[in-house]
């Protein structure tokens, strides 16, 4: 499955606009950004296996664990990554799904949601 860049990001913004408002709204701060895969640093980082990938990756301090009186540095930063969601999937309306489950697990990790919590939920 191959989309063009600009389809791709169409899709991202469709999922974000489904996430509740309640939720919507606390992202205002967070760039959410597209790129064609991770980096060998987002990898090294994660941890990630050789002959695995990263289909999102969250850089930044959790929601719960700013403060107020200590600003983080940079930019929360939720990352997406086209190429291995792409390869991942046959169909498009499988591609929407993954891209999708993809944007609620990063924002989850935004709210300080863990990896663990996370497959409980069944978003892993």
């Amino acid at each position: 499955m191959k989309l063009s860049d600009k389809d791709f990001d169409r899709i991202v913004k469709r999922a974000i606009r489904r996430i509740p408002e309640e939720l919507r709204q606390h992202l205002d701060n967070v760039i959410i950004s597209v790129r064609k895969k991770p980096s060998r640093e987002m990898l090294e980082e994660m941890e990630v296996p050789p002959g695995e990938t990263l289909l999102g990756f969250f850089s930044g301090i959790p929601l719960v664990d700013q403060s107020v009186t200590d600003p983080p540095l940079y930019s929360d930063t939720i990352f997406i990554f086209q190429e291995p969601l792409e390869e991942m999937c046959r169909t498009l309306e499988e591609l929407e799904q993954e891209i999708e489950l993809t944007v609620v697990h990063e924002i989850a990790h935004y709210f300080g949601i863990s990896e663990e919590r996370l497959e409980e939920l069944g978003y892993s």
